[in-house]
């Protein structure tokens, strides 16, 4: 009797863990869009590091997501539970700032501020900056992850949340740590005897700044199509319009509402601190 009973829960471990897969794959093929520019994001924060600070910068997000992910993991199973029709009106105001975020990034670029000394800021801007952007793409991806499981048990719910923060958080920041990198491997392979690997090394080396150089202006893109893709869902004309476009229309599309959502929050806040400079 006892062996049936310990069969019987494998069993039912088994099943879950096959659920939790099962749902897992299913979150990262639903989130992948949101993973893309997550990567965007994230790696234009080490542009303008000095090499050996680099890597810490990108470890030091890292952990901030973990963070993020894990405080956010709590809540989503309290408003599941409780207040399930509060996590849109919340993603809302998430993605209206992230759009204010990339219109001041913008704003930054043409006109950068007469105290910056460094471009993009101090290390402690960079890294509490990056967090806070974290912390909406985190949100969306795990809201979006909510969707998927809707149906399923407490357990599912939570081990899939789990299990795809985990996934999320290692390959975001390990892919990052990768591209930041790519110049010292590519000194590295022009250092070896065969040629083709002295060629793939000198391809690197050349590619390695305009790619930092691409990512800044996809980082900031990046931010647009996430905030103003969290927008234009929630507004049904704009929203039933983006699904009868294609991919790449609907993503142009989804930025333009961003941009001009970001441009209007900015122009308010901009109006804000003027007065409140005034007086």
């Amino acid at each position: 009797m006892p062996s049936a009973t310990l069969f019987s829960l494998l069993d039912d471990i088994t099943g879950l863990l096959d659920d939790v897969w099962i749902m897992s794959k299913l979150s990262a093929q639903k989130t992948a869009g949101v993973l893309g520019d997550d990567l965007a994001v994230n790696a234009e924060q080490a542009i303008g590091l000095k090499p050996e600070r680099e890597l810490p910068v990108i470890f030091a997000v890292a952990r901030g997501s973990a963070k993020n992910k894990a405080m956010l993991i709590p809540l989503a199973l309290l408003l599941r539970a409780f207040a399930p029709g509060l996590v849109h009106p919340l993603l809302m105001c998430g993605g209206a700032f992230l759009c204010f975020e990339g219109a001041e990034k913008l704003y930054h670029k043409v006109r950068p501020p007469e105290h910056a000394h460094e471009e993009g800021g101090s290390e402690e801007q960079r890294i509490s900056g990056a967090v806070r952007t974290d912390l909406i793409l985190s949100a969306e991806i795990l809201a979006v992850t909510l969707g998927v499981v809707a149906e399923k048990s407490l357990g599912t719910v939570a081990l899939t949340l789990i299990v795809i923060s985990i996934v999320m958080t290692i390959g975001v920041y390990g892919f990052v740590a990768l591209i930041v990198k790519l110049d010292d491997i590519g000194l590295a392979l022009q250092k070896q005897p065969q040629t083709w690997k002295q060629t793939l090394g000198r391809l690197l080396l050349a590619g390695a700044p305009r790619m930092m150089a691409a990512l800044s202006w996809l980082g900031t893109l990046a931010i647009f199509c996430v905030g103003g893709g969290i927008l234009a869902e929630g507004i049904g004309p704009i929203h039933h319009l983006t699904e009868k476009l294609a991919t790449p229309l609907a993503l142009l599309a989804e930025g333009a509402v961003g941009l001009a959502a970001g441009a209007l929050i900015l122009g308010v806040v901009q109006l804000v601190r003027s007065k409140k400079g005034s007086a």
